[in-house]
């Protein structure tokens, strides 16, 4: 018998983002998010070192929500940049999110060549809701970006970060 967790995740999938779902991508990001991504943004979720950190959220084969990251070298170390996450407001509260931002932890810690240090993101500090999830998952507050969101108020955006772990070599 399963317990109830594996049962809600088994209804969660994750498909890579194409040009053929990319207008999904694009509807689910103008619900989900107050701003308005750029084209460059949408040619860059399709590169194909993009594929494991940029996915499509589905719950019952329903596209709910996505998760978007992109790749920086800062430094001469590489990172990960948490660009949009969101789980469309009925189907939060379900998992979905948490097992989104494992799948990309995951795929960022098996990531050999270029080895990624860690990831972060910026949340709008009126959102403590997003901040709240993403500590819970080991993120760390590094500080407060003044003025970082131009046409949203408040423009301010915590600044959130996590060390990647390299999955343990005797696993």
């Amino acid at each position: 018998m399963s317990s109830p967790s594996q049962r809600s995740s088994s209804r969660v999938s994750l498909a890579s983002l194409t040009p053929n779902n990319l207008g999904t991508v694009r509807k689910l990001n103008s619900v989900l998010f107050p701003i308005k991504y750029s084209e460059k943004f949408y040619q860059e979720v399709l590169l194909p070192e993009a594929e494991e950190f940029c996915k499509l959220i589905y719950y019952n084969d329903i596209p709910v929500g996505t998760i978007c990251c992109r790749q920086e070298v800062v430094e001469g170390h590489t990172r990960l940049y948490l660009m949009t996450m969101g789980v469309l407001a009925p189907y939060r509260s379900r998992g979905l999110g948490s097992y989104a931002l494992q799948h990309v932890l995951q795929a960022a810690a098996a990531n050999a060549k270029p080895k990624i240090k860690d990831i972060y993101l910026h949340v709008q500090t009126s959102n403590e809701a997003a901040k709240t999830f993403y500590e819970r998952h080991g993120f760390v507050e590094k500080g407060v970006y003044e003025g970082y969101y131009k046409k949203i108020v408040p423009h301010d955006a915590w600044i959130l970060e996590k060390n990647i772990e390299a999955p343990n070599a005797t696993s």
